[in-house]
């Protein structure tokens, strides 16, 4: 068994930190189920969404009629989109409401633009 060590100055190791990261984002993003809740709540709410109560198409049980898999799975892939910070979620009374994180997908357009 190899193992490599790397010395990394302070900038490195912000980097190696941005880096990870993006890593958690990309894994969560690589789940078409994911993938596809997060672009229903990119079209609902367009960009800078609030949630608002008229939003309701943006409540985890509406999310999950859009789909055909049971509303616990959507609950989880929820969880991990909201984990990687990809989505705010609000709890509104008896609803979660949740939209788009704007300024975590214009870091990964940055990263992927560089």
């Amino acid at each position: 068994m190899c193992s490599l060590w790397y010395h990394f100055d302070g900038h490195r190791n912000i980097e190696m930190s941005r880096l990870d990261d993006l890593a958690r984002i990309f894994k969560a993003l690589s789940d078409p189920n994911r993938l596809a809740i997060l672009q229903l709540l990119r079209e609902r709410c367009g960009e800078g969404c609030t949630v608002s109560e008229k939003e309701a198409g943006s409540t985890v049980s509406e999310i999950a009629e859009q789909f055909d898999i049971a509303l616990s799975t959507v609950s989880h892939h929820i969880k991990e989109l909201k984990n990687a910070d990809l989505i705010c979620c609000e709890k509104r009374g008896r609803w979660v409401c949740c939209s788009p994180n704007d300024d975590v997908l214009q870091q990964v357009e940055a990263f992927v633009k560089e």
